[in-house]
């Protein structure tokens, strides 16, 4: 796995989009993570629909390369951490308590999505700090829900924004991030999440393809 970045000017400051679907504010040393949805898998098998393991690990890899690439001093969720109640199980919490073991002086930051509220609250020794929407940070307004935040500028997730690309004879989506005039989307971070919104490029609105491990502006020049 060889994750490429792309910095860019989003309302006048910097944020760097890396190919592992997650943002990094450089100045506030702040990486963000929408809709990781740990313990999907689980939850699936817990209702009798044979998926197989292993989601969890590889959300859990990619976030031990984005935090060695970047050296965050907070990571924050924007919302949906957990996927529903059988996400508690002990193979999912197990591994999730590893891995806080493993970055245990990080500051992790939890913006409450509605997946959290129907899933319950972690256990406290993820030492896991919740917030309610919007979290001002800097210039951010850090949400899970996109909305208009008056005086700063939103970054959200909660849709799975997706982009197609066609061809003459067939057609992929892709995981995008959407900056619009207020509000920002990043794309699903879980391994195991669908993608909802899809359509094409909104008057003003900047789109970033994530594409073999590469992040690419539509209708600009590649990262």
């Amino acid at each position: 796995m060889t994750p490429t970045s792309l910095t860019v000017q989003i309302a006048g400051h910097a944020l760097v989009l890396s190919s592992l679907r997650a943002s990094f504010d450089p100045a506030l040393r702040c990486l963000f993570v929408a809709d990781a949805h740990f313990g999907k898998d689980a939850v699936f098998r817990a209702r009798g629909i044979p998926v197989p393991i292993g989601s969890t690990a590889d959300n859990l890899l990619r976030l031990d390369i984005l935090i060695a690439e970047f050296e965050p001093a907070i990571l924050v969720f924007l919302g949906d951490l957990l996927h529903a109640r059988e996400s508690h199980a002990p193979e999912t919490l197990d591994a999730l308590h590893a891995w806080r073991a493993r970055h245990a002086r990080l500051r992790v930051v939890l913006v409450e999505g509605n997946h959290d509220r129907h899933a319950g609250a972690l256990p406290g020794t993820l030492n896991v700090e919740y917030v309610r929407e919007p979290w001002i940070v800097g210039p951010w307004a850090l949400c899970h829900e996109p909305q208009r935040v008056d005086g700063a500028y939103a970054l959200a997730g909660h849709v799975h924004p997706v982009y197609r690309i066609t061809t003459r004879t067939d057609s992929v989506r892709v995981p995008c991030f959407r900056f619009g005039k207020e509000c920002g989307v990043l794309p699903a971070f879980g391994s195991f999440t669908g993608g909802a919104r899809e359509e094409g490029r909104a008057a003003a609105e900047r789109v970033f393809l994530v594409v073999q491990e590469r992040v690419i502006e539509v209708g600009g020049a590649s990262g």
